[in-house]
């Protein structure tokens, strides 16, 4: 699939924000997630993205393993599963054309769960504190992690609303997808979304995740994280409504 240049340049670039998002810029996920869709197919995409996903968590955690804990993985462990079982039986029973529009449809629920956040963060506030959010999240995380690769913005919305400080929500969401994505690797091979031919285009992506995560690291540091969110909160609209649409 990676033999036309541009194709290879759009796939490294999907992969760059694989591991841009692993730092801290969780949002930008959803732009790789789109751009690997539109490459591979919707279905196709998922066993591409996963293993570039692993790369980045295991590079992520131990960059991070000094920031958060393992508790707050543990409470979202139970609903992530579940989630993650109602993901793979989903995927296995739909074609690509209404996969995609689901991929679509996620990306899109992120970005309004994003918006939601920022245009009324004390509405926010009392959702995220309400008994059922960590449930509602788990459960969610896991199914759209499972269909689309996708719950990296719920999640960190969910310590967000709990006032995790930012290097500590980093630390716990290296460890929840690092966890979650070693655990969805069976379910992937078993709907033969990870084959030998996607793990040979994975091995000339390593390179944008690398990239992705060590740019990552710099940026999180020096580049006001609100006007990066906003700009991906547009790139991703555009691309949730792509998937969905057309």
């Amino acid at each position: 699939m990676l033999s036309d240049p541009w194709t290879y340049a759009l796939a490294l670039f999907a992969a760059i924000c694989i591991g841009l998002a692993k730092t801290g810029f969780s949002g930008i996920s959803l732009i790789g997630v789109f751009i690997l869709a539109d490459v591979y197919g919707a279905k196709t995409s998922v066993g591409v993205a996963l293993p570039l996903m692993i790369v980045a968590d295991f590079m992520a955690y131990p960059a991070f393993i000094n920031h958060g804990s393992w508790k707050p993985v543990w409470k979202l462990l139970g609903p992530a599963l579940f989630g993650i079982l109602a993901g793979w039986l989903l995927l296995g029973a739909i074609n690509d054309h209404l996969a995609r529009r689901l991929i679509g449809g996620c990306i899109l629920l992120m970005v309004g769960i994003q918006g939601f956040r920022r245009l009324d963060p004390e509405r926010f506030e009392r959702v995220a504190h309400s008994r059922g959010f960590g449930l509602v999240t788990g459960t969610f995380g896991g199914f759209a992690s499972m269909l689309a690769n996708a719950a990296g913005p719920v999640v960190q919305l969910y310590l967000l609303g709990k006032n995790i400080p930012k290097m500590e929500l980093i630390g716990i969401s290296a460890r929840f997808f690092l966890l979650i994505n070693l655990i969805k690797v069976p379910f992937n091979a078993g709907l033969d979304l990870i084959t030998t031919a996607s793990l040979v285009d994975n091995a000339k992506l390593l390179p944008g995740v690398i990239a992705g995560v060590i740019a990552g690291r710099w940026l999180i540091k020096h580049v006001p994280q609100a006007v990066f969110a906003w700009m991906v909160i547009v790139f991703s609209l555009v691309a949730g409504l792509r998937l969905l649409i057309w």
